[in-house]
């Protein structure tokens, strides 16, 4: 397996993560693989979103934990995720609906 981390964060993600942690205080994201959202990623204040034996800690992006189920990371394990920031409406439950723009998981295989 690379050595590269597993999620990273383009300067516009990081940028609204700053942003986001002004209005919020500590965040924490979870890679949605739900009904509702799609496979978005979603942006919660630190604590909100209860992470159990199902989850898998991928890494951090701007200082915050980013998660995923354990079921989708089987799938993912050989990607690297790349967290963007893209116009439009996020998920319903995920704090950067309010900003007019939504995190996007881009991937790439690792070499």
């Amino acid at each position: 397996m690379s050595d590269q981390p597993k999620v990273i964060a383009t300067e516009a993600a990081l940028e609204l993560i700053e942003k986001l942690k002004v209005k919020y205080g500590p965040l924490m994201f979870h890679q949605s693989g739900g009904c509702c959202d799609g496979s978005s990623p979603m942006c919660y204040p630190q604590g909100d979103l209860i992470i159990g034996d199902s989850d898998v800690l991928l890494g951090e992006i701007g200082g915050c934990p980013f998660y995923i189920s354990k079921a989708q990371y089987e799938y993912w394990k050989h990607t690297q995720l790349i967290i963007d920031v893209v116009p439009g409406r996020g998920g319903m439950f995920s704090l950067e609906g309010p900003e007019g723009v939504r995190f996007l998981t881009r991937s790439k295989v690792f070499d």
